[in-house]
C-alpha cells in the first residue's frame, strides 16, 4: 500500500539510481538520441528530492510536486512524458491509492501524451508489461529485466530514435532504462507491494 512515506523512499531511492546512472543512460542515448537523456533524468529528480524533501501532506500533493519538478527539469519528451504519469497518479490518487489502479492510469496518460504503444521503441514496452505484472500481482526484477531488453531488438517508431529506422536496432531506449529503473526501486521500496 501507498503512503506518503514509502513513496517518497521510493522516489528518493529513483533519484539515486538515476544519479549512479547518469552517464550510462546518456551513453544510451548518444547514438539514437541527443546524448541528454542522463543528465535531463538526474537534474529532474534531483528537483524531486528537493521538493519531497519538507514531505507532502498527502499522495496526491507529494505526486503533484514531483511531476510539476519532472516537467519543469527534465528536457526532451521525458519530461513531459514522467511529469505526464505522476500528474494522472496524483489526479487518480484523489479517489483510489491501491498502485495497480495509479500505475495504469500513469500508463494510459504516457500513451496519451506520447502517441505510443507497445512495440514503439519507448518507456511503454516497460510501463505495459509492469502494470500487467503489478495488476496480476506478479511484479519481479525478471519480468522489469526483460521488458528493458525487449527494445533492443525494436526498430523506433516515436521520438528521435525513429528517424533512424532500421539503424535504431541494437541499442536500448534511454526511457525504457530509466523506467527500469523506477520499477527495480518500487520492488526495492518496503511495504509498497
Amino acid at each position: 500500500m501507498l503512503t506518503v512515506e514509502n513513496t517518497t523512499t521510493w522516489l528518493n531511492k529513483f533519484a539515486e539510481q538515476i544519479e549512479q546512472h547518469q552517464s550510462y543512460l546518456s551513453e544510451l542515448d548518444t547514438p539514437i538520441g541527443d546524448g541528454d537523456h542522463g543528465g535531463n533524468m538526474a537534474r529532474g529528480l534531483a528537483a524531486v528530492k528537493t521538493a519531497l524533501a519538507t514531505q507532502p501532506d498527502d499522495l496526491t500533493k507529494l505526486f503533484q510536486v514531483t511531476a510539476m519538478a519532472l516537467i519543469s527539469k527534465v528536457g526532451g519528451a521525458s519530461g513531459p512524458l514522467y511529469g505526464t504519469a505522476f500528474l494522472e497518479m496524483a489526479k487518480q490518487s484523489k479517489t483510489d491509492t491501491d498502485l495497480d489502479v495509479l500505475l495504469a492510469a500513469a500508463l494510459a496518460g504516457i500513451e496519451k501524451r506520447g502517441g505510443a504503444t507497445t512495440g514503439d521503441k519507448t518507456l511503454i514496452d516497460v510501463w505495459a508489461p509492469v502494470v500487467q505484472a503489478v495488476q496480476a500481482g506478479k511484479l519481479t526484477q525478471t519480468v522489469i529485466d526483460d521488458a528493458v531488453a525487449s527494445t533492443k531488438p525494436m526498430v523506433a517508431k516515436k521520438g528521435r530514435a525513429s528517424y533512424l529506422g532500421e539503424r535504431s536496432v541494437g541499442h536500448l531506449d534511454p526511457g525504457a532504462v530509466s523506467s527500469g529503473y523506477l520499477f527495480t526501486t518500487l520492488l526495492a521500496t518496503e511495504g509498497i507491494l
